[in-house]
Parts: C-alpha cells; structure tokens; sequence
C-alpha cells in the first residue's frame, strides 16, 4: 500500500542582514534537515541565520473519491476524507489526532502501531499530519468534509523528503504500521544571477530555492560582511543538488556542491569536498578552507546593536571604548562557542554580569557577557567545540536589556570582531590535496557543461557528497 501525502508548505523564518537588505525566508524545518546526514547545521553559522517560528496549528479536510490514486485502504467506502494537521508546540500526537475527531481507542492503538516503526518524541511543532477517515454513507460531493466523521482509517507521516510512515486500520479493526522509501531522482542544477540591491533579491530574481541561498551564505559568511561588501554589479552562481518525486515536483533542494561569488570582480569559487576523515566541508580552488578557526557571530537571530570603539555608555552616560560588539536577542536564545577550545572562566564578573571566556590557541581568547545562564557542564576548565551551546541570552550586570556582548582578544587585547583577521582553517596537504585537486577538475569540467537552470545527473565521485 502506498499513500501519497498531502503536506502544504510549512511555517516559515526569516533573516534581515543589516543595511544590505538581505530578508531569507526558508522553510520551518530546514535546520533540522541540514542538521542531518552529516550535512552542517546553523550552529556552525558565523553569520546570524535565525530561528524557525513555531507553525500555525491550520487543518486542511478535503474528500478523496476512489480512483483519485491519492489514498488506498482496506475495506474503505466510498470516499475518504483527508485532514491535514499541523503539530502545535508542546502537542503529542494523541492530541493532535484527538484534535482530529479521532476517538480515545483508536487512537491509542494507532500511536503503538507508529511507535513500531518511528518515536513520536521526535515529532516537531510545524510538522504534518494526514489523517483520513471513510466518508459515512451519502458523503459525496456537496456535504461539507467537517460534516462527516466517518470511520477513522489512520494516518500518514513524512519524517524527511526520503521516506513516508503510513498508519493503516485493518479490516479486523487492527492498526499497522509501515515506514517506506519514497521514489525520489536527484538531479544538479545551475543558477547564476547578478546583484543589484541585495544578494536575496539576486536569488529570488532567478529562482534559487531559500535554503540553497542560506547555505551559500553560511559558506561564505567566514569571511564576507553581507551588510558592507555587496555591490552593484557583484554576481554569484551556485551548483546544488534537487530532489523531485516520482510526480516530478520538487521535495527538497540543497546540498551546494560548487559556488562563486564575485565581489568588486574577485571570483571566490568554493567546492564541497569529503575529507579523509569522513568530514565535509567548502575549500577554494588551492585547497584552503572556507571555514575559519573562530566566528565572527556566534549566535543565530541577533541583530547588531552596538559595534567596536567608543561610544555614550546607555548606562554609565559618558563616553567610553567599547571593546567589543553587542548582538540584541531575545532573553534565552543559545550563544555558541566561536571556536575550540577550553573555558578558562564562568561566573560573574562585575558588569559583565554572567561572563564566558574560552581559550582557542596560545594567542586568541573570546569572552561572551551578560548571559542569563550557562549551558549544563560549562565551567573553568571545559572543553567545548565550535557551534557547541555555551550558554543564554540575558542582560545580567551592567546592561540595559537582552543581548550578547562578544569579544576577540588577540594576544590579550580585544580587537574588532567583525574585522579581525581570523586565523585560518584546515588547509589540504599532500595525498589529500591531490585528491582535492583532481575531484575540483572533475566537478569543473561537470559545471562547466551545465548552462544556468540545466539539470545533470550527479556523477558518481568519491571525493564529493551525493
């Protein structure tokens, strides 16, 4: 038995990047999608990339007629009534499919059979689900679908764009469960586009999908300002992978294997490439990697509300070097490590109020201020790890309201951490390197036949991601 979803889009979020105007709306689950497979998550961000807005709790119900081929079920009647609902926060499953019109009991024994074969713990606010229920006699077209209760005859679940779960009643009354590959063509496609106003408006302008456009960002926000280094005239272009169903339409867009961005005229390309140790990760075309030992923002969703130098302290009311910049979050939002390393201090400190400072290497420290509280196990003398949750957004000691004063010290003295000169990432060597080479030639000659929009078929490399 198979059984096609009826999932709408989701809820979205949304990214404003300063003066540059760049707005970014994604879909609500993209996180967790790019948190999986091994694929990097916005943790790992220098760039603030946002949080996903809890999902409406909308229900759609429409009437499937035999013969639609959009639901199948034993002994079913003459139509079936599809509802779609939208997981709240903090709801189970038992209350959605209550919420539903679905009775105590069958519900009951339609959680243990999914629990079978997926745990509803690990279901999400924003997520779907399809509940269908047969139409009671006379329910044809005409008679309103919240009209018509029916016999309920279970339930469908997409947990990610490869597979489906479908709940199905037996004609003894009986629920089982089965979780199914979905018949999914991955194909590449090439998009390039020039910038007038903003790198967004670029990308929306030709059609690239908003998460391919948060993953180019990410790759490149180690060392671009998206707010000051945009122009008129810059370009980019991106080779990422689609997935589309059976049906053709497209289910999940991402996973960039090639991008470039040309800025006052000096073309980054960057390739995604699969380390000997399994890691993945962007390197330009000599083999050194996009991504830094430090960030420049270690926290998602902040805006940038004060920067380095001398300002009128809010609080003190005269003027006085600021040593650092302040990123303004709502209270609770997690503040990561910049980079690896070892917490040399977490307590109070005077008007840094709840203070952070984490040792990355013999020259570079960096200091979070004002948090609300610290993450469980940090303390002097933790390691933590780069995009590794330290501690909370708060405005404890001297502090007008919520935020993250963050700094970079260098040799002991803070410097400006939105134009440091960060210290380098992995750089390839040796046999790595030339794998790294002759897998850039490959993919190159692979690009270089595309033409913009064009879809190839993914070649089989081993020193790239399929």
């Amino acid at each position: 038995m198979r059984m096609r979803t009826l999932l709408a889009a989701g809820a979205f979020f949304g990214v404003v990047l300063g003066s540059a105007g760049l707005v970014l709306k994604t879909p609500e689950n993209l996180a967790r999608l790019l948190g999986g497979d091994g694929e990097p998550t916005f943790a790992l961000a220098p760039l603030s990339l946002g949080h996903p807005a809890a999902a409406s709790g909308l229900s759609t119900r429409r009437i499937i007629h035999p013969g639609s081929n959009e639901t199948e079920s034993p002994g079913q009647g003459p139509a079936v009534i599809g509802a779609t609902e939208t997981i709240g926060s903090g709801e189970t499953l038992a209350g959605v499919l209550a919420r539903a019109g679905v009775t105590g009991t069958d519900a009951d024994a339609a959680i243990r059979a999914f629990t079978g074969v997926y745990d509803p713990r690990r279901l999400l606010p924003g997520q779907k689900i399809v509940v269908r229920f047969r139409a009671p006699e006379g329910g044809r077209d005409g008679v309103r679908p919240e009209a018509l209760p029916g016999t309920f005859l279970g339930f469908g679940f997409e947990p990610d764009f490869r597979h489906e779960i479908a709940v199905t009643r037996q004609r003894d009354g009986s629920f089982t469960a089965a979780k199914e590959a979905k018949t999914v063509k991955r194909s590449l496609a090439r998009i390039a586009g020039q910038i007038t106003s903003s790198l967004y408006l670029a990308g929306e302008a030709v059609g690239l999908p908003a998460n391919v456009l948060a993953e180019f960002i990410r790759i490149y926000s180690w060392d671009v300002d998206f707010q000051r280094d945009i122009r008129e005239g810059d370009s980019f272009e991106v080779t990422f992978e689609e997935v589309r169903d059976e049906d053709g339409r497209l289910v999940h867009a991402g996973t960039v294997h090639f991008a470039a961005l040309t800025l006052s005229g000096d073309r980054r390309p960057l390739y995604r490439f699969v380390t000997a140790e399994g890691d993945v990760d962007y390197f330009d075309d000599k083999g050194q990697g996009a991504r830094k030992a430090l960030m420049r923002t270690p926290i998602d969703g902040a805006r940038l509300s004060s920067g380095f130098g001398k300002r009128r302290h809010p609080v003190l009311g005269y003027t006085k070097m600021h040593r650092g910049v302040d990123f303004a979050a709502p209270p609770g939002t997690p503040i990561y490590a910049a980079g690896d390393g070892v917490v040399t201090f977490a307590g109070r400190k005077g008007g840094y109020g709840n203070y952070i400072n984490v040792r990355h290497n013999g020259r570079y420290h960096t200091a979070y201020a004002h948090m609300k509280a610290f993450a469980r196990g940090i303390a002097a003398g933790s390691r933590v790890r780069q995009g590794e949750v330290i501690g909370y957004v708060g405005t404890t000691g001297r502090s007008t309201g919520p935020h993250l004063h963050y700094e970079i010290l260098v040799d002991g003295g803070q410097v400006n951490p939105l134009s440091v000169r960060m210290p380098s990432g992995r750089k390839l060597k040796g046999d790595e390197l030339d794998r790294f080479l002759a897998a850039k030639s490959r993919m190159s000659l692979q690009f270089a036949q595309q033409d913009d929009n064009r879809k190839t078929e993914p070649k089989n490399d081993p020193a790239a991601v399929h």
